[in-house]
């Protein structure tokens, strides 16, 4: 039934990626992406730290319902991601610790919600990477809609399953299953650089030329 379905993840990043992922930011990612592709703002780090990479295993549910995140953690393999698209609403708490320890059992790879979470003092005491939009006291239902592995979009951000899942202090995306070497290359070129280019900052040898011939080319009137 559409609307109220559990399907199987047909296809995954390779878990290799996920190694090769692991010290790139996610800015730069971003940048390599043309800055076109973001899971919104709103979503935040819970946890106390430290990046989060794997393939995507989504859930759509009904907003302050989550009778399919629990199944969705049920059936995701070590290493997966369970990025959930709750609405964004704040209104119920999607997950909490209990979820989050079930997830830590079972050695999956991170939570994301677009929704609220709850005991977010317990969450941010641990490792385990969860991203939110907000936090409430006010527990969820248990009585459905919802589907998982179907495609979902997350403020403008769509993730298939399989897709790999990025995320960091700054905040996640995802990287579409059929691009993820193109931009893993793309990115390691630009995460070079910007390491270079900070050495030259540090030693005073950063190049600021390019400011005043921006400007120069733009037209803008400089009175000195």
């Amino acid at each position: 039934m559409i609307g109220f379905r559990v399907c199987p993840v047909r296809r995954r990043v390779d878990a290799q990626w996920t190694g090769k992922f692991r010290d790139l930011p996610v800015a730069n990612l971003s940048d390599v992406m043309s800055r076109m592709t973001a899971g919104g703002a709103s979503l935040r780090a819970m946890h106390a730290g430290g990046r989060m990479i794997g393939p995507a295993v989504t859930v759509k549910t009904r907003p302050g319902d989550n009778l399919m995140v629990h199944k969705a953690l049920d059936i995701a393999e070590p290493g997966d991601v369970v990025v959930v698209d709750a609405g964004g609403d704040l209104t119920n708490a999607i997950i909490g610790e209990l979820m989050v320890a079930h997830a830590i059992q079972r050695g999956l790879g991170g939570i994301v919600i677009h929704g609220a979470i709850r005991d977010s003092a317990e969450i941010a005491d641990g490792d385990f990477p969860v991203f939110a939009a907000g936090v409430t006291h006010r527990g969820p239902y248990k009585d459905g809609p919802g589907e998982v592995n179907v495609p979902i979009a997350i403020g403008g951000m769509v993730i298939e399953p399989g897709d790999l899942v990025c995320g960091d202090a700054d905040g996640l995306l995802a990287v579409p299953f059929d691009r993820v070497a193109e931009v893993h290359a793309a990115a390691t070129r630009k995460h070079e650089a910007e390491t270079r280019q900070m050495e030259s900052i540090k030693a005073g040898r950063n190049d600021r030329a390019w400011v005043d011939a921006a400007l120069q080319k733009l037209g803008c009137a400089i009175t000195t």
